[in-house]
């Protein structure tokens, strides 16, 4: 029984620690893609405001 639970541990520690990679991967690419539209933004509303 206890290898069982020692499996189980270890597939469910190793997905926690996959999630956790893409969640920061994805965390960054949403960064900077707010990065870059909200300059895109700025550089239009001198064109917008005349």
């Amino acid at each position: 029984m206890s290898e069982k639970t020692y499996k189980d541990l270890s597939l469910t520690g190793g997905g926690s620690i996959a999630l956790g990679i893409l969640t920061i991967v994805f965390g960054i690419v949403c960064g900077v893609l707010m990065l870059v539209n909200g300059a895109k933004l700025l550089k239009v509303k001198s064109d917008i405001l005349i």
